[in-house]
């Protein structure tokens, strides 16, 4: 069809609507007109009209998230003070509750903990922009902590509590924190590191103190006594930090060097919550399973931010428990869970439960649900929704699934390409060096090629803003300039994925995160995918490496087990299924165990 017909054909659709009186349906059909003039195919339309209504649903989101940061960053609005509002509607409404032990706490009661906090905290003479490491396993204290640190603008960064000696030493250091409150369960890995602390350094311990000469012999004071005598009323402090000011910090995995202190501030905070409240239709009555670490953004933002910003309970479990999971969810009536795609697996690998088939829960949502898993988990647990989303905690370039596109963790519109500018550009290289054309530019990847995920920077713009990291050099390493257009900057996401025709986007890789086979890049995520479902769901962990001289000495022994290669340059892969079982094989054999066809 040529595009004359094609216009005159969306004219008379126009016309004959119009007559009709829907007007924003002439809107609509005027868009849909006009971008097939453009693109001048049937094609098009066809996918536009498949995706129009998961299109305008995120459209809604985007607009209604967007109005509301505008208005917090024009009441210069906080967390703290966007919490106070919640306490106001129901403070009696039990706010979070401690599975292991029991405890619940109110609105009113979790706020009454943050004022002590904060008295605690201006006793000790620090001021707005200092910072104090929180090194304690999941409980409500440790909500309790940032936030009211953050009422008096103090700023808190969280270690992972499974970080020891180096590690931990790394991330204290490049916080620049003054203090650092721990758990009593972490005394081991702080006494290994006290004489490596700055010499200033000051420590507060929580919790059962079975051990007192231990916490004695490197001067540790007791928070659970400070606060105990702490004043439960707001402290008559002016905070002078605003929306777009630093919260805490929430450290990167390390996946590419040693973990990065990534900059939270209170309208990112805001974004990510309210999207995952907006998207996945989550209720004010919704009572939330939280056994995520409170030292990543899934737990602490989009776990306990719906109870912050938003009025729902939530449970917060020390630990993830795989024989545990259905158990709790049946004793506390929870209604949505929060995961990551190894939980999924790990769940569906326990043997089968009466609980399973007595729970509540209608939605589970978060990152990592790989299509191996997914199908298999919503049939076992009857899970009604999935809620998928791709996004690191300092990336402006977050994704969501609102439609449950079985192994999408998103989508970026065919239709508005601009209003939400994300885009996969070609990278070439094992370190996914950004592919340019003559003027200098990105390349775009058309559908079913992989790219690098980048979006574009707009500091102005509270939904495109990247905030960076606590030391400069680690921010400019993830900006990468004149990509769209010359002079802009995007944020580079280090991550491979890759777009269908419709506009679904799906995890491919890490950027490095592959091996050559038979001169092509395989994807070990891939690979890990689907031996972990012929291996029963086990954690599985795939690489390619270069074995010079032992070619023959391993062909020997695959051909004694009964296997030939198919020729004589085959090469060896090793599959480690980190449970202490190491395999060595062939391309040929490898083949086969993708294809599905071999179960070690």
């Amino acid at each position: 069809m040529n595009l004359t017909s094609a216009v005159i054909l969306c004219l008379c659709m126009f016309g004959a609507v119009r007559l009709l009186s829907f007007p924003w349906l002439c809107s609509l059909l005027a868009g849909l007109g006009l971008c097939m003039f453009w693109k001048g195919s049937w094609r098009f339309l066809y996918v536009a009209l498949r995706t129009i209504k998961r299109d305008l649903m995120c459209l809604v989101i985007i607009v209604r998230v967007r109005l509301s940061m505008y208005r917090n960053l024009k009441n210069r609005s906080t967390i703290p003070a966007l919490f106070a509002q919640m306490v106001t509607k129901h403070p009696d409404k039990p706010a979070l509750i401690y599975e292991a032990t029991g405890e619940v706490w109110s609105f009113r009661e979790l706020q009454e903990r943050c004022h002590a906090v904060a008295h605690w905290a201006l006793a000790q003479g620090w001021a707005e922009g200092d910072v104090v490491a929180l090194y304690m396993e999941s409980q409500p204290l440790l909500v309790a902590l940032w936030l009211g640190l953050a009422m008096i603008g103090i700023e808190a960064a969280f270690i992972n509590y499974n970080l020891r000696q180096q590690s931990l030493l790394h991330c204290v250091s490049v916080s620049g924190a003054r203090a650092m409150v721990f758990g009593t369960e972490m005394k081991e890995a702080v006494s290994e590191v006290s004489d490596s602390l700055q010499p200033n350094m000051v420590l507060f311990s929580s919790g059962e103190h079975d051990d007192e000469e231990k916490l004695c012999s490197f001067q540790v004071q007791s928070l659970d006594t400070l606060l105990d005598h702490s004043p439960k009323h707001p402290p008559r402090y002016t905070l002078k930090k605003e929306f777009n000011d630093r919260l805490f910090y929430i450290y990167t995995s390390g996946t590419t060097g040693k973990p990065k202190a990534a900059v939270v501030v209170h309208s990112r905070y805001y974004r990510i919550a309210s999207f995952g409240f907006h998207s996945f239709g989550l209720h004010h009555d919704d009572i939330i399973y939280n056994c995520l670490p409170l030292y990543h953004s899934a737990g602490t933002i989009m776990g306990v931010g719906q109870c912050l910003l938003f009025g729902l309970t939530v449970v917060v479990r020390r630990k993830f428990s795989a024989s545990r999971f259905w158990d709790d969810c049946v004793k506390h009536n929870c209604t949505v869970i929060l995961y990551i795609g190894e939980i999924c697996r790990y769940l569906l690998a326990q043997p089968v439960r009466s609980s399973e088939a007595h729970h509540r829960v209608r939605l589970a949502f978060g990152n990592g649900l790989r299509p191996s898993v997914w199908e298999e988990f919503v049939r076992r647990f009857r899970i009604r929704q999935i809620g998928e989303f791709y996004g690191a905690t300092e990336c402006n370039c977050s994704l969501i699934n609102i439609d449950g596109k079985v192994g999408a963790c998103g989508f970026s519109s065919r239709i508005l390409p601009s209003f939400y500018p994300i885009r996969l550009v070609k990278v070439q290289g094992e370190n996914g060096e950004l592919l340019r054309d003559s003027q200098g530019l990105c390349i775009p990847c058309l559908p079913g090629e992989p790219g690098m995920l980048v979006g574009r920077i707009n500091h102005t713009d509270p939904l495109r803003r990247f905030d960076g990291y606590a030391d400069q050099d680690s921010t400019n390493q993830k900006i990468a300039h004149n990509v769209f257009k010359m002079g802009d900057s995007v944020y580079v996401s280090g991550d491979v994925l890759v777009m269908d025709e419709y506009g679904y986007i799906y995890f491919r890789d890490r950027s490095g995160d592959t091996f050559r086979w038979r001169g092509e890049n395989v994807s070990t995520t891939e690979v890990e995918g689907v031996l972990s479902g012929l291996l029963g769901h086990t954690d599985v962990a795939i690489y390619g490496v270069s074995v010079p001289g032992t070619f023959k000495i391993q062909k020997a022994r695959l051909q004694r087990e009964g296997y030939k290669p198919q020729d004589s340059s085959e090469k060896i892969y090793f599959l480690d299924s980190r449970a202490g079982r190491y395999e060595a094989v062939t391309d040929g054999l490898y083949s086969a165990i993708i294809k599905g066809r071999v179960c070690l």
